[in-house]
């Protein structure tokens, strides 16, 4: 049986760029959003016509950017024309990443009525002088209003994100934050480490000293503090930046789009810059809204699942598709499965991997087959060090 996709939607549109963000997007643009949405639509039918019959959906994420900037009419038509193209499961997952600031309480009802079920809310920290410090639009006030606006909109699956290891920040002040998180019942909590690329004005300021520069030693310790913290406050660690709160009535309220990648099966990706990978494809979309837009109305078809926006296809083959596997799965509690392994792959696990596995356990940065299962996963000390295990897995 074939597995259901993953789509996932980009919007590139900001009011403003976030002092840390290297993202696809784009402010002060929105002039520019009917003509983009027009072309999304024909980017979505193109691929999916591309296709030799209907592709079963069980999950769609609509990222950014900024995608709760997105008049709701506009949201409705894009959902629409994935109904019309694609075959929705009878329980699909649809997440709208929302920022603070940029919600009310109509919006809110009318885009959980047409079918978007689930909230990535961008809280970021529970303090103002923080939320200043990485450029955000919203205060803390803001993120408490949204919460409370989704719950009466009937939003019963919310997550929130948050980001650590901020220049200057303490572990109190982590633990502040990670306790404002918690104070607000989220069903689902994303929680990264701050990464600066050289071309993000966060970068430079700490640079040039005007901002202090981040202590990684800090940061493995409040990634250790959350870890704590989260498993007293009831959430399930089941991804290495992710956690779901235990639902006592059993529902899995893990991010079922985010699993899709972690688990190596197929996605596609519309909309400017944005990536897919299916049928031993991986594609990449074009960047920018105006050259993203004029190729969709071109009309360009390719073979599936090539769009017509399209500015890179990369072949995976066997080997390199058993290597992702196995580093994506390891960012996963449940890590990689021995008999999942031959099953897909049709070879032992150990039989391709054997010297990089036994290796790794050696450094107690792997175990195996522990709790009754078959699998390969990082231990609780690798799981900041994740990126050291999953360099041994590549070319």
């Amino acid at each position: 049986m074939e597995e259901p996709y993953s789509i996932y939607l980009h919007f590139p549109f900001c009011k403003r760029r976030c002092n840390y963000c290297d993202f696809n997007t784009y402010a002060g643009v929105l002039n520019r959003l009917p003509r983009y949405i027009d072309a999304l639509c024909l980017e979505i039918q193109t691929v999916a016509h591309s296709h030799k019959e209907y592709i079963s959906v069980h999950s769609v994420y609509l990222g950014g950017g900024t995608p709760s900037l997105i008049p709701a009419d506009e949201l409705k038509k894009v959902l629409a024309c994935l109904k019309a193209n694609f075959q929705f499961t009878h329980d699909t997952e649809v997440t709208l990443e929302a920022n603070p600031g940029t919600l009310s309480p109509d919006y809110l009802k009318e885009i959980r009525r047409m079918g978007i079920n689930r909230l990535s809310i961008g809280m970021q920290s529970g303090s103002n002088q923080e939320l200043k410090i990485l450029g955000r639009i919203h205060l803390v006030e803001d993120v408490h209003q949204s919460v409370a606006w989704a719950r009466t909109a009937g939003f019963d699956n919310l997550s929130l994100d948050l980001i650590y290891g901020l220049p200057g920040q303490t572990l109190d002040q982590w633990r502040h934050n990670l306790h404002a998180a918690l104070d607000l019942y989220a069903e689902h909590l994303s929680l990264y480490a701050l990464t600066l690329e050289s071309n993000v004005p966060m970068f430079r300021q700490i640079q040039n000293g005007e901002l202090p520069a981040q202590d990684d030693d800090l940061m493995a310790d409040m990634y250790e503090l959350a870890t704590d913290e989260l498993n007293q406050a009831g959430f399930e660690q089941y991804e290495i930046s992710n956690w779901v709160r235990i639902d006592p009535s059993g529902r899995d309220l893990r991010s079922r789009h985010n699993l899709q990648y972690w688990l190596n099966l197929p996605y596609l990706g519309f909309g400017a810059g944005a990536h897919g990978s299916a049928e031993g494809v991986r594609t990449e979309n074009l960047s920018r809204i105006k050259a993203y837009s004029e190729r969709c109305f071109l009309g360009n078809t390719g073979e599936f699942p090539r769009g017509p926006a399209l500015k890179t296809a990369v072949t995976i083959d066997k080997h390199r598709e058993m290597q992702e596997t196995m580093l994506l799965g390891l960012r996963l509690r449940q890590g990689v499965s021995a008999s999942r392994f031959y099953a897909r792959f049709g070879e032992e696990m150990h039989s391709i991997f054997g010297k990089e596995i036994e290796e790794l356990i050696h450094l107690q940065l792997l175990e195996e087959n522990r709790g009754g299962t078959d699998a390969l996963r990082l231990t609780r000390h690798a799981r900041f060090l994740s990126n050291v295990v999953f360099r041994q897995f590549v070319d």
